[in-house]
């Protein structure tokens, strides 16, 4: 039987609404959000539930809210008897995927992706930033974007995300320049991204730093199924490995094609979005057309997603 793989969505997949159809539904839903109400001191849930979208989608909001509806989509899904072979999270979803994987205590990891986004927000108003989606170039062709600008504490590739698309991440006037230079080289499109800094680069360095302080306070366990680290594309493994692989994101891509295929070539075919939004699954078909590809972010989708590996099972 092929492996199941649990992926985690990150900051751009949230939207007002997300999470209370299943909290209306599931018990075990609802008891994460009102939980993760009392560990922050703040109503999150309604945040989720009814907006604004302005409030929600500001980095400190963003982050902890998409936890929480990952880990509420993955403990009904577990509850219903789908168990994952292994798991990974795009940006912000890896806290969420530790979270599920039992690395961190849903407490813990609430607390450190709120303080996460806290930081990168400061991040961002200390050296502002910007990205950009650069569509139709291969990796080869971005290398030589970043080194005609030549500006590597000002300019990164920040997300491999699949054959053709990769992210930009860097200072406004690096980007115009690599913007000018990737159509020069043939992208088809260069769509600059609505975010408030420059993720997964140097720009981030404070943050990351403020982040490993925070790392170093909270216990962090062997996970119950490996991890794929979005620094690597490979499983992280030991307590110490984790806390340098969750720092180290905040300055180096998300290698999440090179994290895809890990996943196949071990045997995964079946890959569960856990929580909010459809953009892992189109990410995967980039990489896999024939991948079997799943969905959570409402009980429709989870019953649907349910009955399916059932029958796969069977």
């Amino acid at each position: 039987m092929s492996r199941i793989a649990f992926l985690f969505p990150g900051q751009g997949s949230q939207s007002v609404g997300m999470g209370k159809a299943l909290a209306e539904r599931y018990p075990e839903a609802r008891e994460v959000f009102e939980r993760a109400d009392q560990v922050l001191g703040l109503p999150l849930s309604t945040l989720c539930f009814e907006g604004p979208i302005e409030d929600l989608t500001r980095t400190e909001n963003t982050q902890p809210a998409l936890l929480v509806m990952s880990v509420a989509a993955a403990r009904v899904l577990e509850r219903r008897g789908v168990h994952p072979s292994a798991g990974a999270g795009h940006s912000a979803g890896e806290f969420a995927a530790h979270v599920a994987a039992g690395s961190l205590s849903f407490e813990d990891g609430l607390k450190l992706i709120r303080k996460r986004g806290e930081l990168m927000a400061a991040a961002g108003r200390e050296r502002p930033g910007s990205m950009a989606a650069v569509l139709g170039l291969d990796a080869m062709a971005i290398e030589k974007v970043l080194l005609a600008v030549g500006l590597p504490r000002d300019l990164a590739a920040a997300n491999f995300n699949s054959p053709g698309q990769v992210v930009l991440s860097g200072t406004p006037g690096a980007l115009q320049r690599a913007t000018e230079e990737a159509r020069k080289l043939g992208a088809k499109k260069v769509v600059p991204l609505q975010v408030s800094a420059a993720f997964h680069s140097p720009l981030m360095e404070s943050a990351a730093r403020g982040l490993s302080e925070a790392l170093d306070l909270v216990e962090i366990r062997p996970a119950r199924f490996p991890i794929y680290a979005n620094a690597t594309a490979r499983p992280a493994q030991s307590p110490d490995e984790i806390r340098v692989t969750l720092r180290e994101q905040l300055l180096r891509p998300v290698l999440w094609e090179q994290t895809v295929r890990e996943l196949l070539n071990q045997g995964v075919r079946r890959f569960v979005e856990v929580g909010q939004g459809r953009v892992l699954r189109g990410l995967v078909k980039a990489v896999d057309r024939e991948a079997s590809l799943f969905g959570s972010e409402d009980p429709d989708s989870i019953e649907a997603t349910v009955l399916a590996l059932e029958e796969v099972a069977a």
